[in-house]
């Protein structure tokens, strides 16, 4: 009974992020007929619908759970079956040095982060969480770090208030940006990888790049969150331990390892080329609806409450993360 309670209590959230994600590919297929292309994807049209609902509007507690369970869930599954579509040759020109690049740049924007922080007089804890929150992973790596290092509730309100707002507004704006320093398909993917707050937001902001760009994003992206694991794990040695209290499934998502696996199979040649493209199909409908379900989970004006300082902060780290990978990438020759 109480399993049909909790199935019944996804239905409303998860009938609004649906509606949402048709909204947005009729809004999608209106683009298409009247200027001949669309610009604007409707993964980034769900995003920006699904916000505005939310913030305009406002949403009743019922629709909760739903709309949890799409951003969370059904996009874990869809990053799951897009492995399929991947091939390890994607990225065989850069090899390992993409890999120790992206290592690098983590590392190095926590850092530049931390300092940022610091020198806007965020204290200790607070500086942490919106260092490794803007170089690893948003609201993941906040979740993570915080316990680890003992933070407070208000901290991890104040450092998760700006990944919504800032992950959207960077959406919007890095195709842009990659167009106008002329960067092709692949180089413009593994620089929204390296920047973009969470992966869903990777799967959006490369989506008007193509394929190739949706791919290789996505695999650098997962590549970086890897480097949750070290960071959690360090902060914990250096915060009395408390990193053994978490196991490898706190540092290794499920769906990460899915990722992994079904993308070692594609690069085998173990799944057959006749599922490839009805795998990506459904990989990208699910992921329209998570976009759906994290635009609905936006409201702009909390923005507002996070604090001049922590917005000031994450922003100036977030254009410090973009210039250290754009270094990164030209002292590897990527550009």
């Amino acid at each position: 009974m109480d399993h049909l309670n909790k199935l019944s209590g996804l239905v409303p959230g998860t009938l609004l992020a649906t509606a949402v994600t048709a909204l947005a590919l009729l809004a999608e297929t209106v683009e298409g007929a009247v200027f001949g292309r669309p610009w604007i994807e409707a993964l980034v049209l769900a995003i920006v619908i699904g916000t505005f609902i939310r913030t305009a509007i406002g949403l009743d507690h019922r629709f909760s759970a739903g709309i949890g369970f799409c951003a969370k869930q059904v996009l874990e599954v869809a990053v799951v079956l897009l492995g399929a579509s991947i091939s390890l040759s994607a990225l065989s020109a850069a090899g390992g040095w993409l890999v120790g690049g992206i290592i690098c740049v983590v590392l190095c924007g926590i850092a530049a982060s931390y300092l940022i922080g610091r020198t806007l007089g965020l204290h200790h804890h607070l500086a942490v969480l919106v260092a490794c929150g803007n170089s690893i992973c948003g609201n993941s790596a906040i979740a993570a770090v915080a316990p680890v290092i003992g933070a407070e509730g208000e901290d991890v309100a104040s450092s998760i208030a700006f990944t919504a707002a800032l992950g959207v507004l960077v959406v919007l704006l890095l195709p842009v940006f990659g167009q106008a320093i002329g960067l092709d398909a692949m180089h413009y993917g593994i620089l929204a990888g390296l920047t973009v707050y969470a992966v869903p937001q990777v799967l959006a902001a490369t989506a008007p790049a193509g394929l190739v760009a949706v791919q290789t994003g996505t695999l650098v992206k997962l590549i970086r969150v890897l480097m949750l694991g070290p960071v959690v794990f360090a902060l914990g040695v250096g915060s009395s331990g408390n990193s053994a209290r978490h196991g490898i499934g706190h540092f290794l998502p499920w769906f990460i390892v899915g990722f992994l696996v079904l993308m070692g199979l594609r690069s085998a040649g173990a799944i057959p080329d006749m599922l490839i493209g009805p795998l990506q199909m459904l990989s990208g409908a699910l992921t329209i609806v998570s976009m759906a379900a994290l635009g609905l989970m936006v409201d702009i004006r909390s923005i507002l409450h996070a604090g001049s300082r922590v917005v000031l902060a994450a922003t100036l780290s977030l254009i410090a993360l973009g210039g250290i990978s754009l270094v990164m990438m030209h002292l590897i020759g990527l550009i």
